[in-house]
Order: C-alpha cells, then structure tokens, then sequence
C-alpha cells in the first residue's frame, strides 16, 4: 500500500510499504477515507523528537472498517469510523476515569506511546490505504454511513476535541470572557469551542493575517501581537480589566515579538499577566520532556521559567496535558451531526496521498494559505 514515511529532517515521500495485519483478536484494519496533517507532526518533520526514518507518519485518520478482530464486538466490516489520536486500552485505571490520553498500559512509565505524543509510539499512522487500530471497540468511534460531513469527522480524530479540551481545562463557565493564544488549527477549534460554549468575548492572538481572519469570521476578536503587546492590547480594549480565562494552544514553540526567535516560555507569562486572579490556564499546547531543537540548554531538557510566583499570587489554576478524545468525541459528533457545529471552516486544503511530499513542505513554512490538510489516498 502507498504511505507516507518519514524519511529525515524535512523530508517525506510516498513509498510502498506493507498492509497492517490484524495482531490482536481486539483489532481492525481500516480502509483510510481522510487523514489530516496537524501541527504535531511538523514536530516529527523537522527533526525535533527522535523520530526514526521509515516511520509511516498520520494520527489523524478516519475511514472504513475492512477487517475485524475476532474478539471485536461492536464493529464490523463497512462501518465508518474515526480514531482518536491517542490509542486507550480502556481498562486501565486512567481509561476508566475518562483519561484515555494518559492509558498506562499503552503508555507504561509514561514512555512516548500515544499516536500522537511526539514521535509516534509503537504505532505506523494512517496517511496510508490502510491503518491499524487496537482496542478498536474502545478507539474506533462510529458514525454515520456514506461521506457526508467528511470534512468536520475528521477533525474529530484531534483538533476539535483538543480545542474544546483546552477551554475545558481553563475552568470557562458559559458567560465568561477567554483569550486563545494562537490561531492555528487547534486555537482556532478552541475558540470556537469557546463560541458554541457561550463566551462572552472571546479573543485570538497570532500574528498570521489570514489566521486571525478566520478568527474574525466566527466572531472572536483578533489581536496581531506583531502590533504591540497582547496583553497589553486586550486590557486596553476592556478598560484595564484582565479576561476570565486564557488557553495555550501554541507550546513550547512559541515565538518572540520578532516572529522569527523561539521563546518556550512566552505564552505562559502572557496568560499569568492577561488572567483576572483566580481565573484559570488551559494548556492543551504540547510542551516536551526534551527537544533537541530547542533555543537554550535548559528548554532542550524540558525546562522552562515562568512567573510562578505571580502564578500563585494571583491565585490562578493550570490545567495541562493532552486531550482525552474520547471524553468528547461522541458529543461533539452529535454536534455535527446536528447542525449545531461545522469544524471544517478550518480546512484549508483536500489532497491526494500522493501530494503529500509538497503539502508539507508548504505547511512547514506556512506558505499558499496552507492552515489544514487533509489527505485522501
């Protein structure tokens, strides 16, 4: 089957490889419809976790059940499905609380096992024909027959739930006001999960043009910290008074006012210094336990300063970690199903397989409009 494999630091290219097999009686294998590309895996692209050459990259995929697991029971060949990017086991302690992102049997001592977390775990992805999931009663969501809404149950996979998750985790409340810090695919799924949820305001902070004019377009307010300060422009905007609550959705990424240099800790003291005291922080951006790519010795081991003491004067709570996909998916599905939600104003692109190679080149350098792919074997 063709797949997507990663070959070194900025490079991909479609190669043959083999179809995944069934391993496990709890297994299926699907028939790929739609794969997305996600910042994460610019991560892996660039040459920044330790991912190793030959690795077939995509942890967002949906598509078509082809074969069954003896032991599967709630699934069976045709059905149309989408995956959460972090596999679950869901028996483990962490599963059954609803914490699927953190399975401590897929992940035992918490090594680098999710789908998504870095470098792929264990696991070939899915911009392939074919892709393998396990626990798949557990993994594979249903949904509905034929290829409506394909665009909107793919960003299921992640992007959606990590968005609404980072609100979630900020402690919003229906009537509040939040800032996302970012506007890629993932701040602005958290903006808009914000919008549905009832914010009073919500406001955007990037320094992309046509990213904060899709912000713009759902009814956030846009702020180019290319301009100026960002929390410094909010106040400005409320008379002085600081927002409710505030999410991260870029990481340890982040980049300074010049847009150019990295600053790892450049969000989190924008979020202690925008957040009313006793406000909370939603960090679903991803921050690493190492980065070889990192802009100082301390950040390339996973630490980074920040204000705490403001933190705690403040008396601000911090909610982090990776999404737990499957504590949403369902409903945000319903969402969709509904009407009530259209996730795919985001996507930016539909590709073939094949034009994978190019697609991210262009997204690396965030050329051509390129925000959201999707790709299509």
């Amino acid at each position: 089957m063709r797949a997507v494999v990663y070959d070194k630091p900025f490079s991909v290219s479609v190669h043959q490889v083999d179809k995944p097999k069934l391993s496990h009686p709890d297994d299926i294998i699907v028939k790929v419809t739609t794969s997305c590309i996600c910042g994460s895996d610019l991560h892996m692209y660039e040459g920044r976790t330790g991912a190793k050459p030959g690795i077939v990259f995509g942890h967002e995929n949906m598509g078509v059940v082809d074969e069954v697991g003896s032991g599967v029971d709630h699934l069976k060949k045709g059905d149309r499905v989408v995956m959460p990017f972090n596999v679950g086991c869901g028996r483990c302690f962490n599963c059954e609380k609803g914490k699927s992102a953190f399975c401590t049997h897929v992940n035992p001592g918490f090594v680098r096992g999710l789908r998504r977390y870095v470098a792929m775990g264990p696991y070939q992805g899915g911009q392939a024909e074919y892709v393998k999931v396990p626990f798949a009663d557990f993994n594979a969501l249903k949904l509905p027959p034929g290829e409506e809404h394909e665009e909107d149950f793919a960003l299921l996979a992640d992007i959606f739930p990590t968005g609404w998750h980072g609100v979630q985790l900020s402690g919003f409340l229906p009537g509040e006001s939040i800032v996302i810090f970012g506007a890629g695919p993932v701040g602005l799924m958290a903006a808009y999960s914000a919008v549905l949820r009832g914010a009073s305001e919500v406001y955007v902070v990037d320094r992309v043009p046509e990213r904060l004019a899709k912000a713009k377009e759902i009814g956030c307010i846009p702020i180019d910290f290319g301009k100026g300060d960002p929390v410094e422009q909010i106040k400005k905007m409320r008379g002085g008074k600081e927002v409710d609550r505030g999410v991260d959705a870029v990481g340890y990424q982040a980049t300074a006012a010049d847009g150019k240099s990295e600053q790892p800790n450049a969000i989190l003291e924008a979020l202690i210094g925008v957040v009313r005291p006793t406000g909370g922080l939603g960090i679903p951006g991803l921050y690493v336990p190492s980065d070889p790519g990192a802009p100082d010795s301390a950040s390339a081991k996973g630490y980074i300063s920040f204000p705490f003491g403001k933190l705690f004067e403040k008396g601000l709570t911090l909610g982090t970690g990776q999404c737990n996909v499957k504590a949403y998916n369902q409903y945000l599905r319903d969402l969709i199903i509904a009407g009530r939600a259209k996730p795919s104003f985001v996507v930016s692109h539909n590709l073939p397989l094949d034009q994978a190679t190019s697609a991210y080149d262009k997204f690396d350098k965030r050329i051509d409009g390129y925000t959201k792919v999707l790709l299509h074997p």
